[in-house]
């Protein structure tokens, strides 16, 4: 099943002659697929580059406007898959950006640490960043009947929805699929980009965080269960989310001396790789984590449409000293809104001290018969 993805039409939309388009994501989201069907599609002339081609790396590798010349000749476009692994990219694609002006580029990155290396000083208001995730809701909804939605949405929650994943039939193969994608792909971003020895240190850390989703982390606590500094957990951390496995949400104070702000929940960007993490596929109705998937799934796509929208939001979570919690805390167009994520309607009381000093905020529940109102524009 071929799905339109939403980061393709905001690329086409951004594609114009002097600025660099930067497609960034995790491995198999489907960067690679997008450039292939923009180059499939394109009228121009282009050239069609996989910067893991030391052909490539040789091509580009004098860098004259002279040599770009001979080499781009009357080509309007440039697509550059992984393109971060062409050394000095970054100055490379300046000169040919302030050289050629009626050339649109394209290039992708798998990583945050790709944003440094393609993005950094060199191209510095000659580009524009965009990110691509796993299949959103609003990606797959016109595809899907109203008699699939419910049983699509609980193979989601445990299986993700990374492309190739959602197009598998069997349960086998999909487990099989994220099994290699963690092991093979993404912990080997990490290995790559930081040279990082201890892997198994970092995928203990991951597997905490996973059985931990939707609660407060304490790095003292982590640094303790695993026997390594917190500077060091700090840092592994930081380079899980850096390769789009994992994210940071902060506590949100509005200076009540009792809320807690010094902790962080750590979420993943696609629950089939948290779920792979744990090694957990069973179904839902044999799971006693379903809070945690629900409030993971939500979270993530609300990222996506926050992404995908131009939605500029400050997200945090709430919580005080005495217990009182709201799961989602969104700070934009200078108003607060709370959002408390539950996998089947119930009510559910506004805390005291966020409805007492907050009142002009909103708040509301999301569950599995309402929340397509959250994360599909209508």
């Amino acid at each position: 099943m071929k799905i339109e993805r939403i980061a393709k039409q905001r690329l086409i939309k951004l594609l114009k002659p002097g600025k660099v388009i930067v497609l960034l994501g995790s491995r198999r989201t489907g960067k690679t697929t997008i450039l292939k069907e923009i180059a499939n599609e394109t009228n121009e002339k282009f050239f069609f580059w996989n910067g893991e081609d030391f052909a490539v790396h040789d091509l580009l590798k004098r860098r004259s406007i002279q040599n770009y010349k001979n080499l781009i000749g009357e080509r309007k476009l440039i697509l550059i898959d992984e393109a971060q692994k062409i050394p000095d990219i970054g100055n490379i694609l300046k000169l040919i950006v302030d050289s050629f002006e009626n050339l649109k580029i394209v290039v992708t990155g798998s990583s945050a640490f790709d944003i440094k290396n393609l993005t950094g000083e060199p191209l510095t208001g000659r580009k524009h960043d965009l990110y691509l995730y796993s299949i959103s809701e609003e990606e797959i909804n016109a595809y899907e009947s109203p008699t699939q939605k419910f049983d699509n949405l609980m193979q989601r929650l445990v299986f993700g929805s990374m492309p190739e994943a959602i197009n598998l039939t069997s349960t086998n193969e999909k487990i099989d699929y994220l099994r290699e994608l963690v092991a093979s792909y993404l912990m080997k971003d990490i290995l790559i980009y930081e040279n990082v020895k201890n892997t198994g240190k970092i995928f203990d850390l991951l597997k905490l965080i996973a059985f931990q989703v939707g609660q407060e982390v304490s790095l003292n606590e982590l640094s303790r269960e695993l026997g390594i500094s917190k500077n060091t957990v700090d840092r592994y951390l930081d380079l899980l989310s850096k390769v789009f496995i994992v994210f940071k949400l902060r506590g949100f104070s509005g200076n009540l001396r009792k809320e807690v702000v010094n902790h962080s929940k750590w979420y993943f960007l696609d629950n089939g790789i948290r779920n792979a993490v744990i090694n957990n596929f069973n179904i839902i109705e044999q799971r006693n984590d379903i809070g945690s998937l629900w409030v993971n799934y939500m979270i993530s796509e609300r990222v996506k449409y926050q992404n995908y929208h131009g939605v500029y939001s400050n997200n945090y979570f709430w919580r005080t000293y005495d217990q009182q919690e709201i799961d989602w805390i969104e700070e934009r167009e200078g108003k607060l809104f709370a959002y408390e994520f539950k996998w089947k309607e119930q009510r559910i009381k506004i805390p005291k001290a966020w409805q007492k000093n907050y009142p002009d905020s909103s708040f509301d529940l999301i569950y599995n018969q309402n929340y397509k109102d959250w994360i599909i524009p209508k």
